[in-house]
């Protein structure tokens, strides 16, 4: 496989773990530590990188108090002749975090930066820096492109365990190296307290770091703004944040589990003194916006939404779904006619523009639901669908409308080289759809490949509706419910793809790194 040569990147490193040093997870049970401050600013939560192209990226960085971000750049990690970025005033208004947009950067390069905190009243008073470093998008198709991608943080109560090395996933995928990290939803479990300890099947106890955000389900800013802060406590999240940049998506959990527009939680539910939906939802927005360096919902970006289409050279387009924000109401899902769908018409709409434009070998839809695997949504004993499929193997209804319109385009205007990445169910499978299958059978055949967990519960495997003439030709699920993380059964996916051939190889990898299923692809083809 024809790829440029990976630069060593774990050196400059050093400087962001030193920095964040203060955070390091306690050798025994208890709450998390706190900061050690001096009369600088510190930047103990580490800093991440996102939505990079080829000339611009985004630098993440949070204080432990008001301060000034600088980002400096260099070609090299002794930061000779460095470039210098003013970025914004840090403070109370964005829980002390900001971005920092680098631009006019070197196509296909490794870039090492240093983020310095500045005393607002003193601009020569700094921090230690913090380092990292990323690569921009090469617009050289020899180059290559191998990503990751997985989801599904902290949920079921399964946090942070020192026993065990905490979020040891992502030292893993930091091995490989990827030009970047797809995250597909669930970065955070807002609805999921967690505990000090919980009870294994076997007899032994979790042992979780608590924070005391995390000891209730979220319902204000702050609590919300505590969640995402709970995963940056781990130090394998916080050295994979500062050496691979990420592309996020959010799902359910980032607001409550199986949310949809204009809910109101029902009375039963006593965790909740907040009912709307809408209201919870605009506050975890706002903190999503806050803690991950997202392009479209910067302030001032234009946008100021979760879907986007990410451009990764000549080989690959990425478009990124919200299958949350403009969805209809959880129901049966067995309407005949559903303007509204999963995604919203003006979304459809973007998402087929932006398909019959793209002129990449590739176009990778990130969706953070799966198409053919049946999810109910059992939320306070309602007998409805969550996803798309509802499990009738008949002609599309409801949502899978939607999917079959989507479908119906892409082979007519012969658009070639999609397929479909997720998360969301908690195990990992690759799908393969086609006609010769389906009930519905106006659309070329394309894959559905599956990841994750990250850290979280893992469960069985969903069931599969016909409707799309799915294939399940790989599986690897618990058959127990809400296995731990101590269990096994935690996943991510890799997509490579040769800048020779412009074939694709998806891995689906177990924790550790192992690959349990390879699939490649050949570019241009239809029927494979």
């Amino acid at each position: 496989m024809s790829h440029r040569p990976l630069p060593g990147r774990r050196s400059v490193l050093r400087g962001s773990l030193a920095a964040s040093a203060a955070l390091s997870l306690p050798v025994g049970l208890g709450a998390a530590p706190a900061f050690a401050r001096s009369g600088r600013p510190g930047a103990g939560w580490g800093v991440q990188t996102g939505d990079v192209t080829a000339d611009s990226g985004l630098v993440w960085v949070r204080a432990d108090r008001p301060a000034r971000m600088i980002v400096e750049t260099s070609a090299t990690e002794s930061f000779r002749n460095p470039r210098r970025w003013h970025g914004p005033l840090l403070g109370a208004g964005t829980d002390f975090t900001g971005t920092t947009r680098l631009n006019g950067l070197p196509s296909g390069e490794q870039i090492h930066y240093r983020v310095l905190l500045a005393d607002p009243d003193d601009p020569r008073r700094t921090g230690e820096p913090v380092t990292g470093t990323f690569r921009t998008v090469s617009r050289r198709r020899r180059d290559g492109v191998r990503f990751l991608w997985s989801g599904d943080l902290a949920g079921q109560g399964w946090g942070i365990n020192p026993d065990l090395g905490g979020y040891r996933i992502y030292d893993a995928m930091g091995r490989l190296d990827p030009d970047f990290f797809l995250c597909s939803g669930d970065n955070i479990y807002a609805d999921g307290p967690i505990t000090a300890t919980q009870a294994l099947p076997d007899g032994r106890t979790w042992r979780n770091v608590t924070t005391e955000e995390k000891a209730k389900v979220a319902e204000t800013l702050a609590e919300y703004r505590g969640n995402f802060r709970y995963n940056l406590l781990d130090e394998n999240l916080r050295r994979f944040n500062a050496q691979v940049p990420s592309i996020i998506q959010w799902d359910d959990h980032e607001v409550r589990n199986n949310w949809y527009p204009g809910e109101v939680i029902a009375s039963s539910d006593t965790r909740y003194t907040e009912k709307s939906i809408d209201v919870l939802a605009a506050r975890a927005r706002r903190a999503f916006s806050e803690y991950f360096p997202v392009s479209t919902l910067r302030p001032g970006a234009r946008e100021g939404r979760v879907h986007r289409v990410l451009r990764q050279g000549p080989l690959l387009d990425l478009f990124v779904l919200d299958m949350r924000t403009y969805r209809n109401a959880n129901s049966p899902d067995d309407q005949t006619v559903d303007p509204q769908g999963i995604m919203g018409r003006e979304q459809l709409e973007w998402l087929k523009r932006e398909l019959a434009r793209s002129r990449a070998v590739w176009k990778v839809i990130a969706a953070d639901m799966p198409i053919g695997l049946v999810v109910p949504d059992t939320t306070e004993n309602r007998p409805n669908i969550e996803a798309v499929a509802q499990g009738d193997p008949g002609a599309p209804l409801g949502r899978e409308l939607q999917i079959a319109e989507l479908l119906r385009f892409i082979k007519h205007r012969r658009i070639t080289g999609t397929l479909w990445l997720t998360a969301d169910v908690h195990h990992t499978s690759a799908q393969h759809y086609q006609p010769s299958r389906a009930a519905f059978t106006d659309f070329e055949p394309f894959w559905e490949f599956v990841s994750g967990p990250l850290n979280a519960g893992a469960f069985p495997a969903s069931a599969l509706d016909a409707t799309f003439g799915p294939e399940r030709v790989f599986v690897k699920a618990p058959t127990a419910s809400n296995v731990s993380p101590a269990g096994g059964y935690q996943f991510f996916g890799e997509v490579d793809i040769d800048g020779d051939s412009g074939e694709l190889t998806v891995r689906l990898r177990e924790q550790d790194g192992t690959v349990l299923f390879t699939q490649t692809l050949q570019p241009g083809r239809v029927g494979q």
